[in-house]
């Protein structure tokens, strides 16, 4: 399986560097990148990447083609490797937030061929990222194939398109919002007098720790939140605090207006 990344920038970089980790043979790999110091990154983590600038020798012999660039350079990008692209037999996946299936087979110029939209978030840069997947006119084992490719990289859940820029406010912004929690409670942390690097020692395990929990457990966080807060506690006291000063309510509305809403 030959799988051509076209753009290697920050999320296509960090793809090919997580395939070729053992999913996928590294030779098997090919990158183009119109930037040679982009090319050059590659090559150092993995020589045996294939690296080109050109983009349609590149598509040409690939099975995958996955497209990682720009929203705003798809449409030029799909449109100059049109000539190399054999979507009756290569499957095309995309990772541009915003860019819908509908604009996709315009440039492409194909109603009827298997399309993947793909999200993922930055930790994919540590085969961490919780990746968004939508599937437009895929087989079952096509659909099987890029997810499990995904995988690899983190975990990978299957949503509907039109939920696609409401999940990526919860998972691809949402990890900025995980960080601003870490931040803010290493401020308080400090305030309370521990040093910076003991504070977010402490507070990277706990949100660790939980996380691990709620996995153990296949629980949801009222379970394990409600477990901690004993009756007059401080726990319950400080949950209350939190939610006085509008912490759910800054939450959701967050997430609302990262998705448009």
């Amino acid at each position: 399986m030959k799988i051509t990344i076209i753009g290697g920038g920050n999320m296509g970089g960090a793809t090919a560097r997580g395939l070729s980790q053992g999913a996928v043979a590294p030779e098997d790999i090919t990158v183009s990148d119109p930037s040679q110091a982009t090319l050059e990154s590659l090559s150092q983590f993995c020589d045996k990447i294939k690296t080109t600038s050109d983009n349609l020798s590149a598509t040409r012999n690939a099975d995958i083609v996955i497209v990682a660039v720009k929203p705003w350079l798809v449409e030029s990008v799909l449109t100059g490797i049109l000539p190399a692209l054999d979507l009756n037999r290569q499957l095309l996946v995309m990772i541009a937030a915003g860019v819908d299936f509908a604009h996709i087979r315009s440039y492409v110029h194909n109603d009827s061929c298997p399309l993947f939209r793909i999200i993922p978030n930055t930790a994919i840069a540590i085969r961490e990222s919780l990746t968004l997947m939508s599937v437009d006119k895929t087989k079952p084992e096509e659909t099987e194939l890029i997810r499990k490719l995904f995988d690899n990289l983190g975990h990978t859940v299957l949503i509907e398109e039109r939920l696609m820029t409401e999940g990526t406010a919860v998972t691809s912004c949402g990890i900025a919002y995980a960080f601003q929690y870490i931040k803010a409670a290493m401020q308080g942390a400090i305030e309370l007098g521990f040093y910076p690097k003991t504070a977010q020692e402490m507070i990277d395990q706990t949100i660790v720790g939980a996380i691990r929990l709620m996995e153990a457990n296949h629980s949801i966080p009222d379970e394990e939140i409600y477990k901690v807060c004993t009756p007059g506690g401080v726990t319950i006291k400080g949950l209350n605090e939190m939610a006085a000063k509008g912490f759910d309510d800054a939450v959701i509305s967050g997430l609302k207006k990262a998705a448009g809403r």
